[in-house]
């Protein structure tokens, strides 16, 4: 089984969007999804603003992350803890408040998917949207 850390940015793309839920659904059995709970936290503090925003309700979007929730395993603090440290050193020079998706992906040793470019140069794979596919086949 392939595995992958998700960033908050792609839980939000999964509540307002089609395309990443539809990824995580359709590769659930062969993909073993993760999100450290501050993705979660990070996301739900959002959804209110965005869907305000959009004109949708909020408690539609709180659903839709309810329902990600069951798709993508919640990691807590208390697990990636450990990894805290090299996190940071990792991405300190960019957005050191991203170490948790860091230290998720060290724990796990699999690679980010995120459209934050703040990843990049941590030693880490990383994958957009745009892409995604080709690591879920296997490519």
């Amino acid at each position: 089984m392939r595995r992958l850390v998700v960033d908050a940015n792609i839980l939000l793309r999964g509540v307002f969007g089609v395309r990443v839920l539809g990824l995580i659904e359709s590769y659930e059995h062969s993909c073993l999804f993760y999100s450290p709970d501050a993705c979660f936290e990070d996301a739900r503090k959002y959804i209110a603003e965005l869907a305000t925003k959009r004109g949708i309700d909020p408690s539609a979007g709180l659903r839709t992350l309810d329902q990600l929730s069951r798709l993508v395993e919640v990691v807590d603090l208390d697990v990636y803890a450990s990894r805290e440290d090299m996190a940071r050193q990792r991405i300190s020079s960019r957005d050191v408040d991203d170490w948790p998706i860091v230290a998720a992906a060290l724990l796990l040793t699999c690679p980010i998917w995120t459209e934050d470019q703040d990843f990049f140069g941590s030693g880490i794979a990383v994958w957009t949207t745009q892409n995604i596919e080709v690591y879920l086949k296997g490519g």
